[in-house]
């Protein structure tokens, strides 16, 4: 200890116990995202043209088991980060599937009713809500932590 300054000594728990309900939710959302894309695009290994569009849903359907996993095994600071991404990355792609439409893909132009697009938009939206608060919680002004979630 120097003369006339005090460290405080944080104490990090381990990953495991810490938001273990936030982290199964985030992980049931994960999965849902995936089981969604695989149904919309007719089970695996479906059928969806343009190419480009069913590398992305596999793409997709890969990083949510992927963000699960993480998620459950406690690497929550990666777990979080790719969860804003595979639930905004749908969002967007959503938006312009329906509105412009996507290069080469028009068939769903105007379409913004599909009660199977509907609910990957529900299950996008709240985890892309929880992993953003869960990441926030995670970085602190003046503090990062490294472990924990």
């Amino acid at each position: 200890m120097m003369s006339g300054q005090h460290r405080q000594q944080e104490t990090v728990q381990p990953a495991l116990p810490r938001n273990l309900a936030a982290r199964s939710i985030g992980a049931l959302l994960s999965v849902a995202i995936s089981v969604i894309h695989v149904i919309d695009q007719g089970g695996f290994p479906g059928s969806v043209t343009p190419p480009y569009v069913g590398i992305l849903f596999y793409v997709l359907e890969f990083a949510g088991i992927v963000t699960a996993i993480l998620l459950l095994a406690g690497f929550v600071g990666l777990g979080w980060f790719l969860a804003l991404g595979i639930s905004a990355g749908p969002l967007v792609c959503y938006l312009f599937s329906r509105g412009t439409g996507l290069p080469g893909y028009g068939d769903d132009i105007g379409n913004w009713l599909e009660p199977l697009g509907i609910l990957s938009l529900v299950v996008e939206a709240g985890l892309f809500v929880l992993a953003a608060a869960m990441l926030k919680s995670l970085v602190r002004p003046g503090k990062v932590r490294t472990a924990g979630g």
